[in-house]
């Protein structure tokens, strides 16, 4: 599109001359000269106004239509424009159609098919219709893309994988002289003999119990008993559980939208099984139950119930778009270290919440106010989820191409401590390379795949000026 800012036309009347040179600086004129929906400002370089042009409209004033009836691409949402014969019907457009992208109809594709509407998501999964795709929100232990998949293995404290180094607890009981080891190695559900379940110490006002699965798991539940000690009934009859990604911060569950811990109900006696499931599912590699109430003594035999990561999202099947295009991520799960105003003006301001892959319009990224490497883009996932890649593409701002060529990426739990994604084997940050133009999609794996709830993109280089639309890659895990 050619690019405004050409002295002001002959053809204008004095009087809107006038009006346009009294106008402040960077101000709207008081009298709108430009065609087409076009929008004129004043104040902006040598030129008493600039028309910003909308698309497919050019020239000093808007007045001229772009050359070619694709240029610029009329179709909506990645639809395809394709040049035809002009019919000359009358009645419609003609010399052009959209072929448009899955999920996607109309003349110039602008209306997002409903893909709820057949009802995808099975065993009770909710369906939310997003811009070419929807998503299910799976009631636990049913995953994957339409909650055809359930995720109920006994993960091995009763048949023995989990073994005895993967568990461990705040304290131990010993009994009848010290002689009997009440251990977190014999907290194992149906666990038989006269000493069969851990029990934590009398002076253990905090006690708890813990499981390292050595990997990152989906848990999506427990099964929970007491036991027996010298003719007595013991049982934990509620608790709380925790989770963590490496040992050392711990994260109690809590429901979604809950501000409180969930407290669990578990045993009413020392030999039936209550089983507790977790919606949603936690993912971590270690989990500690935490007793609250017990009867007599916490004392606990039990099994945890979930799959492995890999076994329904490995890194091919773990690549779904996480929503920054389809708006399943929303404005307000967006932050930026700052924003660029164009022309200092309020409406072309290059806002986080427009660092959608291929957005189009006027402004249409992301653009920190300043060019350095202290600037950042934030997103909030909400919860933790797997990450294996991220697309990234540049931008135009009123002709001038721009993008980031060379970025960094960190991610965090918590919004607070942050980590960056490494070189292999290293200490060193990994700097990803980006883009080459300001429209070409760049994808880059995260290899191996991290987990967190926040993710940041770290500009290094770019071109122009630091730009950037987006999209993340993972899955729920």
């Amino acid at each position: 599109m050619k690019r405004p800012g050409n002295v002001i036309t002959a053809t204008l009347t004095t009087f809107t001359l006038l009006l346009c040179l009294c106008s402040v600086r960077g101000d709207y004129c008081e009298v709108n000269v430009c065609h087409n929906g076009g929008t004129c400002v004043t104040g902006i370089g040598e030129d008493p106004f600039i028309c910003i042009c909308v698309d497919g409209f050019g020239g000093d004033t808007c007045n001229l239509t772009e050359i070619g009836p694709c240029s610029p691409n009329p179709c909506k949402n990645d639809g395809e424009c394709e040049i035809i014969t002009p019919t000359r019907r009358g009645d419609v457009f003609n010399e052009y159609i959209c072929k448009c992208q899955p999920g996607f109809q109309g003349v110039h594709c602008q209306t997002n098919v409903n893909d709820c509407a057949n009802q995808p998501c099975k065993n009770g999964g909710i369906c939310r219709d997003l811009d070419g795709d929807y998503t299910c929100q799976c009631p636990s232990p049913n995953v994957g893309k339409q909650c055809q998949l359930r995720c109920i293995s006994l993960l091995g404290m009763e048949g023995g994988a989990i073994v005895e180094s993967q568990i461990s607890a705040s304290s131990v009981h010993h009994g009848i002289l010290g002689l009997q080891h009440w251990g977190p190695d014999l907290a194992r559900l149906n666990n038989q003999g006269i000493v069969n379940a851990w029990t934590s110490a009398a002076h253990d006002k905090n006690p708890w119990i813990e499981v390292n699965m050595q990997k990152k798991m989906r848990l999506t539940g427990i099964i929970t008993q007491g036991a027996s000690r010298m003719g007595t009934s013991e049982y934990i009859k509620a608790f709380k559980v925790a989770s963590s990604f490496d040992g050392s911060a711990y994260t109690t569950y809590r429901v979604d939208g809950q501000r409180r811990d969930k407290v669990f109900v578990g045993n009413t006696d020392n030999d039936s099984t209550k089983t507790n499931l977790f919606d949603p599912p936690i993912v971590a590699q270690y989990i500690r139950i935490i007793p609250v109430v017990c009867r007599r003594a916490c004392t606990l035999r039990m099994e945890l119930v979930g799959c492995e990561l890999n076994v329904y999202s490995n890194t091919a099947g773990c690549s779904e778009p996480l929503g920054m295009k389809s708006r399943l991520i929303s404005d307000g799960q967006l932050l930026a270290s700052s924003s660029f105003r164009t022309w200092g003006i309020d409406t072309f301001t290059w806002h986080p919440q427009l660092a959608r892959l291929d957005k189009q319009g006027k402004t249409n990224a992301w653009s920190p106010a300043h060019n350095n490497r202290s600037e950042w883009i934030q997103v909030d996932l909400e919860k933790t989820k797997r990450l294996t890649g991220i697309i990234t593409q540049g931008a135009k701002d009123f002709g001038v191409v721009q993008f980031v060529s060379l970025f960094k990426v960190a991610y965090s739990n918590d919004g607070e401590s942050w980590s960056m994604v490494k070189e292999d084997n290293t200490s060193n940050d990994k700097l990803f390379n980006g883009n080459i133009d300001n429209n070409t999609h760049k994808k880059n794996l995260f290899e191996p795949p991290f987990y967190a709830r926040y993710v940041r993109v770290v500009p290094w280089e770019w071109h122009e000026r630091i730009t950037l639309r987006m999209e993340l890659l993972g899955c729920d895990d």
